[in-house]
């Protein structure tokens, strides 16, 4: 039983990590799937160049909750049936595993920096609050979503090996990290030759999902 359970814990917390709000949230507000435009990705940074900024922000809380709200039930839940640490690092990697590869959306997913925030945060609510912080000073300088996400995945394994200890959550980290430079594998060769888009940079193609056409009324001779 001790064994069944984390399992069990971590199929779950990967169906809920495979929903992809971006394109769930695109839909829902009659606009562009996400993964047709921009860089192709369904996440938050890709919705905002549609240019619908509260499209952009609902898929950013809902793709953080999918990451934190199973790591948050291990915590409250776990310690009665013996769930420590382990399993809501496990059950944290396995959302985050979900939204990369979401099997209700032909295992074809975003890059996870959303969901991994809402793992971390979780996880450690102070690694949370230092890796948010990464990620705000290099976007706010550089204007670049990708790089701050690259430098971020970086920085916080490196935060909790030093600050912390090793142990399941550092290894939880370190596994999304790796995983998370290397789906912006695109954005560095972009960022290397200058052309990766900046912040709230409108992409082509992004326009509202087309409405379907009304058929044309004749008008009646006179």
């Amino acid at each position: 039983m001790q064994t069944v359970l984390p399992l069990l814990a971590a199929f779950v917390a990967y169906l809920i990590g495979s929903l992809s709000f971006a394109v769930i949230v695109s839909r829902a507000m009659g606009l562009s799937d996400p993964r047709s435009y921009g860089s192709g990705n369904p996440g938050a940074t890709n919705v905002l160049r549609s240019g619908n900024k509260a499209a952009a922000i609902l898929t950013l809380v809902f793709d953080a909750l999918k990451g934190y709200l199973p790591v948050l039930a291990v915590a409250i839940w776990g310690p009665r049936h013996d769930l420590g640490e382990g399993t809501a690092a496990l059950v944290g990697l396995a959302a985050f595993l979900g939204h990369l590869w979401p099997v209700f959306f032909r295992f074809q997913g975003g890059k996870g920096v959303a969901t991994a925030a809402g793992v971390i945060f979780a996880l450690n609510p102070v690694l949370g609050l230092a890796t948010l912080a990464t990620w705000g000073i290099i976007a706010w300088f550089s204007r670049y979503s990708s790089l701050a996400a690259i430098v971020s995945a970086a920085f916080a394994p490196m935060y909790q090996l030093l600050i912390w200890e090793a142990g399941p959550t550092a290894v939880a980290l370190i596994i999304m990290g790796l995983l998370l430079v290397w789906r912006h594998q695109a954005n560095i060769k972009k960022l290397m030759a200058g052309t990766e888009s900046k912040l709230g940079q409108k992409a082509a193609g992004a326009a509202p999902a087309a409405a379907p056409s009304q058929p044309h009324k004749h008008r009646k001779k006179s």
